[in-house]
């Protein structure tokens, strides 16, 4: 059994080391610096929390999972403590930032793995998928053997887990940003309830799917910010228009800005819906 360092634990983060330490692996943390949520959810995981420097010293592999934004940081963190084992990158970054990355690990000794989730936090089997690519990618699959997580290896170039993960989220997430602003262009011209009235003849499941869409917005649209310009990058790189993936990114820069709903009572009534403070900040 192999020794992890996760860095850091969020819902997946937490859900994938988990996976884990289901089939017998010790997977480290450092609790360093940490919310009483990831604490909560690294508990839950049965993770081993340890300083930073130990966690580099001890494992054999690490999972970088964590907002776009952060994955170089981290890169450049777990380098300058002079790590040497396999680094897997499993974040939703372009094709550009993995480079980056393998260039930071890869100069400071490691062997670095391209890595890319699709799907919700592996609670039960058959849902998430952890797509691996490189040379090295068959070194890292094993360990997820009879676990909750799919590990699969990703044909193609050595950056084609990442590849996968940015064409995948360009639909998911993407297509979730034009609902929002679809709806939120109805209401700001006075014509949302006809609108809402004509998807329920032609396109049934849009005014549900746009409700859902803003809750994950309000709940994950700040991490989502970096991962659309991430898109539009491999958008760009491609030779594709990167206009619908910039623009998705302020949609969700703008509903990380909405005032989340209050739980006062008796006027509940008259509070705005998450829907609502989604379409407000929008507008």
């Amino acid at each position: 059994m192999a020794t992890v360092g996760l860095l850091h634990p969020g819902e997946m983060g937490a859900a994938v080391g988990g996976c884990l330490v289901s089939v017998g692996h010790e997977v480290l943390w450092d609790p360093a610096g940490r919310s009483r949520a990831s604490t909560g959810r690294a508990l839950a995981a049965e993770l081993t929390g340890v300083a930073f420097d130990r966690l580099v010293a001890k494992s054999s592999v690490i999972f970088s999972i964590c907002p776009p934004h952060a994955a170089l940081d981290i890169a450049h963190q777990v380098a300058g403590a002079g790590y040497t084992g396999y680094y897997v990158d499993a974040n939703a970054i372009s094709v550009a930032t993995a480079e980056q990355v393998s260039a930071v690990v890869t100069a400071g000794g490691a062997t670095y793995v391209d890595g890319g989730i699709i799907g919700s936090p592996p609670e039960d089997a058959g849902h998430t998928r952890l797509y691996l690519s490189g040379p090295q990618a068959d070194k890292i699959r094993p360990l997820f053997s009879r676990s909750r997580l799919d590990a699969r290896i990703a044909e193609g170039p050595p950056y084609a887990a990442s590849s996968v993960k940015m064409a995948y989220a360009a639909w998911t997430k993407g297509s979730s940003a034009l609902l929002l602003a679809a709806r939120a262009l109805a209401r700001a011209s006075g014509v949302e309830r006809t609108l809402l009235t004509e998807w329920s003849l032609s396109q049934q499941a849009l005014g549900r799917q746009s409700e859902g869409a803003a809750g994950s917005a309000a709940a994950k649209g700040w991490r989502w910010v970096a991962e659309m310009e991430e898109i539009a990058a491999s958008m760009a790189a491609a030779g594709l228009p990167a206009g619908f993936h910039e623009a998705a990114a302020d949609i969700y820069d703008r509903a990380s800005r909405a005032e989340a709903p209050t739980s006062r009572r008796p006027a509940a009534a008259e509070q705005p819906s998450t829907l609502d403070s989604i379409m407000s900040a929008l507008m």
